[in-house]
């Protein structure tokens, strides 16, 4: 993981994630660029004649004092980081969760905040979508969230499905650099034996040890109930294992888990 891309727009969460990428990037050597992506604000088209001349240059002008205040907010923390000179935000109109899944998959990883209904329409993201559309693995840091960008311990969801296998792929080199993981399965999951991960996983040099809880226990809640007792560093994800229709009529693990984790967590369809 050597070309990080963070998704700002001058959110808690942003901020989060800018700051989380930029400690990774540091222990890793890698380079983060960050894009502000947005819209223009849809309901109204502003090209239409019966909008008023002066109606179009107040939307205009609405969207240009989002963005100016956004860049303001970027500049503070680029000369907090310490990354005046090697830290630039890069800004590409159009649909937001298009834009960002298109750009990511010019890069090893996606870092994004949370989606906040407080945000504003024109510059708001959804990371579920975004890791389902990219293509990419896409790391969803909550607001508030304070780390050094240490790896010390990683848990990594696992019911032996492709999502599972692919979350397991994009991890696997910040797996390597942490060197210690939880593996953890609720219910059922694939036929093949747990072992064949975890030989798997310790020839990659990382010390892993499984919890496993019966299918009584319902994921989401296992999952966040496990991350909160013992802190670890990020939660690997395999993302919409079943179809997002489903998912979002259901009521899916992904979404719950993203509405209530207070750590990092890394998300692969």
């Amino acid at each position: 993981m050597m070309n990080l891309l963070v998704a700002f727009n001058g959110s808690d969460g942003s901020v989060a994630a800018l700051r989380y990428a930029a400690a990774l990037a540091n222990r890793l050597g890698a380079h983060v660029t960050a894009l502000l992506a947005h819209s223009t604000h849809e309901v109204i088209d502003k090209r239409s004649r019966w909008i008023p001349k002066e109606a179009r240059a107040l939307l205009e002008a609405a969207n240009t004092d989002i963005l100016r205040e956004i860049e303001t907010k970027f500049e503070a923390e680029r000369k907090t980081l310490g990354l005046t000179n090697a830290l630039q935000l890069k800004q590409v109109s159009g649909r937001v969760d298009s834009v960002l899944s298109e750009a990511a998959r010019h890069y090893d990883v996606l870092f994004v905040g949370h989606h906040a209904d407080t945000d504003d329409e024109h510059v708001t993201l959804h990371p579920d979508r975004i890791a389902l559309m990219s293509g990419r693995p896409v790391i969803v840091v909550p607001a508030g969230y304070v780390g050094d960008g240490g790896l010390g311990h990683t848990a990594l969801a696992w019911d032996g499905g492709r999502a599972a296998a692919r979350a397991l792929s994009d991890s696997l080199r910040l797996l390597e650099d942490g060197g210690r993981v939880s593996v953890l399965t609720v219910g059922s999951r694939g036929g093949w034996p747990i072992e064949d991960l975890m030989i798997h996983l310790s020839r990659h040099g990382v010390e892993a040890v499984h919890e496993d809880w019966p299918k009584s226990h319902p994921v989401a809640t296992t999952l966040i109930d496990w991350c909160r007792r013992h802190q670890p560093s990020l939660l690997v994800l395999g993302a919409y294992e079943h179809s997002k229709f489903r998912e979002d009529l259901l009521g899916g693990v992904t979404a719950e888990v993203l509405s209530q984790i207070d750590i990092p967590v890394l998300l692969s369809h």
